[in-house]
């Protein structure tokens, strides 16, 4: 058993299904050109064990063609795409503890417990 990401035109995720091994031919083709084909759209494999393109491919999820990964959505704006381990990166790296990210002072804020009223 596998799994294949179906893309937009955008190279974004829009569905992803469990199909047959990846090892196996469908009609003589292999599934990722099947499934795409008989789709009409772009069709990737995706791996829950992030053994292939770095991580399982999410709905909303980029296809990155040149780095051949899956790229989660960009979390903030100030943020940019380390291209060696296609991960996002805040431009002020996190200290260590509990803390969030706080886009209008580029920052990184003590996280708080909200209580309750």
């Amino acid at each position: 058993m596998a799994h294949y990401a179906f893309l937009d035109a955008n190279d974004i995720v829009v569905e992803v299904i469990t199909g047959i091994d990846e090892t196996e031919l469908l009609e003589g083709v292999k599934p990722e050109q099947w499934y795409g084909e008989f789709r009409g759209m772009k069709c990737r494999r995706t791996s829950y064990n992030n053994n292939i393109r770095f991580r399982f491919a999410g709905i909303g999820y980029t296809y990155d063609e040149d780095l051949d990964a899956f790229i989660a959505p960009k979390p903030f704006p100030s943020w940019t795409l380390n291209e060696a381990t296609t991960e996002w990166e805040p431009p002020v790296p996190q200290p260590e503890g509990m803390y969030s990210w706080d886009e209008e002072t580029q920052n990184w804020l003590p996280y708080t417990i909200p209580t309750r009223v």
